[in-house]
């Protein structure tokens, strides 16, 4: 096992299973997301297309239990996400998702390995653990050098790298990206789209958000076509 991937169900269940879900916010507009039927299997990627408004961002934060769905079910790694509790939620965050942004939403007055550090200290791990889990990450992502500096002295590819070890820490089963790209240069893109593609190649089950359509045929292995908060289109990179 490598030390990305995280232990594996055998039993065939996908790893994330949406049912009928739907999201709507009581303005009197369409849905965000109107009965949509996803499964995703652990060791995919999972690559969301789809126009602005198309619901991409709000199935996101429905799987990371950021948000809650009108009606339907989101089942994370054999776990009811949709009747999990704000504390249950915050657990569930901590110890089996890792979330990736397109800003990073790194802490500009710690270090590298600091940030790096927190979803463990959030978890409780061992702090002597924790230390050796984020230096083999700093080290495997190519940012060890880094690891006392703060992060705006970086640039933008290394601080996703650096919030792509952040997610990593605990090991969890789902790593989900929000437009991972979206805030980068084409260099520090293509830097990232071959980060998240060697990731998924180690066993790591991703589902990402993108408007970026390189970064979907790098690394993902099947994708999904949202419009108007509904699926129009899922298969296979090659299909």
């Amino acid at each position: 096992m490598t030390m990305y991937a995280p232990a594996q169900s055998a039993d065939g269940r996908p790893l994330v299973e949406l049912r009928e879900v739907s999201r709507s916010y009581g303005q009197g507009g369409p849905p965000a997301l109107a009965g949509v039927d996803l499964r995703v299997a652990a060791g995919e990627c999972l690559a969301v297309l789809g126009p602005s408004g198309s619901g991409k961002s709000t199935l996101l934060h429905l799987i990371a239990g950021l948000d809650r769905p009108t009606g339907g079910s989101v089942t994370v790694d054999g776990l009811r996400v949709d009747r999990l509790g704000e504390a249950a939620s915050a657990r569930y965050r901590r110890s089996r998702i890792g979330l990736v942004f397109q800003f990073f939403q790194l802490l500009d007055d710690l270090t590298v390995v600091d940030n790096v550090l927190l979803p463990a200290q959030l978890a409780g791990l061992p702090r002597a653990e924790a230390r050796r889990r984020a230096a083999e990450l700093l080290e495997r992502l190519g940012i060890a050098r880094y690891a006392g500096t703060h992060p705006g002295r970086l640039s933008g590819g290394e601080r996703q790298r650096v919030a792509v070890a952040r997610a990593l820490m605990n090991r969890p089963a789902l790593l989900l990206a929000d437009e991972p790209t979206g805030a980068l240069d084409s260099a520090a893109g293509d830097g990232v789209r071959e980060l998240l593609a060697g990731l998924n190649a180690d066993g790591q089950t991703i589902v990402l958000v993108t408007h970026d359509l390189r970064l979907a045929a790098a690394c993902a292995t099947r994708t999904v076509e949202l419009v108007d908060g509904r699926v129009v289109r899922d298969a296979g990179v090659a299909a």
